[in-house]
């Protein structure tokens, strides 16, 4: 016998996760937006260049900032895709990386 399609399920919006925190908490819609958009400043200071680099809301998630160094042009290094056959890689800028991790309150969760 085959399975019924289940519809995919979305993630919710914004809109909809301000509205659920409102209701849980009392709050208002306004209110509750002031407090996610004063979370994303606190991250913004926390991975700009002059704060630690790294930021943690508390049992949920921890996010990292991690620099990336620059990489030479190299020749005639092996293709993985296609043994016998060499290649060249061009050459990479240095770059920025941000690594978010769940932490075990999270993990629980799930």
């Amino acid at each position: 016998m085959a399975k019924t399609a289940v519809p995919a399920r979305k993630a919710p919006s914004k809109s909809e996760v301000t509205n659920n925190i409102a209701e849980a908490t009392g709050l208002s819609k306004k209110q509750v937006g002031s407090v996610l958009e004063a979370l994303a400043n606190e991250i913004k200071k926390s991975l700009s260049s002059k704060g630690p680099g790294v930021f943690a809301v508390p049992g949920l998630v921890k996010i990292e900032k991690k620099k990336v160094p620059a990489r030479p042009a190299r020749k005639g290094v092996p293709n993985p895709f296609k043994p016998g056959e060499l290649m060249d890689q061009p050459a990479k800028p240095a770059s920025v990386k941000v690594k978010v991790r769940a932490l075990k309150n999270l993990k629980d969760m799930v």
